[in-house]
């Protein structure tokens, strides 16, 4: 398909429909799903899709053909699972991913048993591919009405009650102590959750709703810290993923649904890979500088302690314990010169350098006296321990250390422990 022909369809009516339609559902689905992976709810979310199933079927045997019944039917049975997972999980004892799995496989099996039924009958179109996979393209000014009231709702409903969001998510007993309604907010987060779950039928479907809810929020959270500022990253990324999937769909003559879930997916999977501070890529380079730098106070510590022992350093020694080769030795002497805290010429600390080799091995000795006196352990056995550990003590922790063993001036080995300087 050529670019002008897409740009053609994509202009279309229907597809603009479409496209609002699930951008609605992508924004409302990524923030209200932030609190559901935060509530760790995310198979409740699942039962929830896959629960309405009976509740459109029986609208439509009572109703026909009509988008509110739809509508309320599926809200009518996810707040019955949402009370029925609770309600086990409560009075029956059975663990909650049991209670979850038995209510909402029943639910689901009654959907599609009574679909199956009324399909039989001639005149009756109600085809589960669509409830289950959504039609995107078949969205009608109804549908995108009802769509975007619900979003409304969801959104206002978010921001009204976000502080008690916010404190029965994190610390639910500290939140009943202020008087919040823990389990009232509960059952409300499941109304929404359900109205979500409806809006986005028409749309993704009921299978493919939980990658909207979940996949944004999931992505979203590797980004940011802040609620507030997941929750819009959460929100414009569902956003994307809809907006992104459709154009997918139609360029490729693929159902809409599950091209925003795999776009929402590949999202994730980025995201995972270059996050800046949790994504792979991130990861990889915060422990190689980690490595570099822990190589540079090795070296350090060993030109320190030479030169206060013999008065000069041995280079071929130290790089022999260290296993560096040349090249790596001469770009971590180039580093600490750099740095200031080697000499340019001799193989000699600068008052810098002494700083922070003295640092180290005050960490490295006051650490050995703290596991052989609080953890037990013989002066055989402490070294390895506290040469690994000696990079990553900070210095209030050294400092609380030094305090608890009584401010000790030597070590198990006999050794004297520089005072902080």
């Amino acid at each position: 398909m050529t670019e002008a022909s897409l740009l053609d369809i994509l202009a279309e009516v229907w597809a603009i429909r479409a496209i609002v339609a699930s951008s609605m559902v992508g924004l409302m689905c990524g923030v209200l799903g932030c609190f559901i992976v935060l509530r760790n709810m995310s198979l409740v979310g699942d039962a929830l899709a896959h629960a309405i199933l009976p509740g459109v079927v029986v609208a439509f045997l009572l109703v026909g053909y009509s988008t509110l019944a739809f509508f309320s039917g599926a809200v009518v049975a996810g707040l019955l699972t949402a009370f029925g997972i609770t309600w086990i999980q409560q009075q029956v004892k059975t663990k909650n991913d049991a209670a979850i799995g038995i209510v909402f496989t029943s639910m689901f099996s009654l959907g599609v048993i009574l679909i199956s039924r009324i399909s039989r009958n001639d005149g009756v179109h109600l085809d589960l591919k669509d409830f289950l996979f959504g039609y995107a393209l078949g969205v009608s000014d109804t549908d995108l009405l009802l769509t975007g009231l619900v979003m409304v709702y969801v959104l206002l409903s978010v921001a009204i009650f976000y502080r008690y969001l916010f404190a029965s998510t994190f610390q639910d007993v500290v939140a009943q102590t202020m008087g919040i309604p823990v389990k009232l907010l509960h059952y409300f987060l499941m109304l929404l959750l359900s109205f979500a779950v409806v809006a986005s039928l028409q749309t993704v479907g009921v299978i493919l709703v939980v990658a909207m809810l979940i996949t944004p929020a999931a992505t979203a959270l590797l980004l940011a810290q802040r609620l507030k500022i997941v929750m819009l990253i959460a929100g414009g990324l569902g956003m994307l993923s809809a907006i992104l999937g459709m154009v997918a769909a139609v360029a490729l003559n693929t159902p809409p649904g599950p091209a925003m879930a795999l776009v929402a997916t590949l999202l994730y999977l980025l995201t995972v890979v270059f996050a800046p501070r949790k994504g792979i890529v991130a990861k990889a380079w915060y422990r190689g500088q980690r490595q570099q730098m822990t190589m540079r106070e090795d070296i350090l510590k060993r030109i320190f302690r030479q030169n206060q022992k013999h008065g000069t350093a041995d280079p071929a020694g130290i790089r022999e314990e260290l296993g560096l080769g040349s090249r790596a030795w001469n770009r971590q002497l180039a580093s600490l010169r750099t740095k200031g805290l080697l000499q340019k010429t001799e193989l000699r600390l600068t008052d810098a350098g002494k700083l922070l080799a003295l640092r180290m091995v005050r960490a490295h000795r006051l650490w050995e006296t703290y596991l052989n006196q609080e953890v037990g352990l013989t002066p055989d056995q402490i070294h390895e321990e506290a040469e690994r550990l000696e990079h990553l003590l900070t210095e209030d922790m050294l400092d609380r250390v030094d305090a608890e063993l009584g401010y000790p001036e030597k070590d198990p080995h006999g050794s004297v422990i520089p005072s902080k300087g």
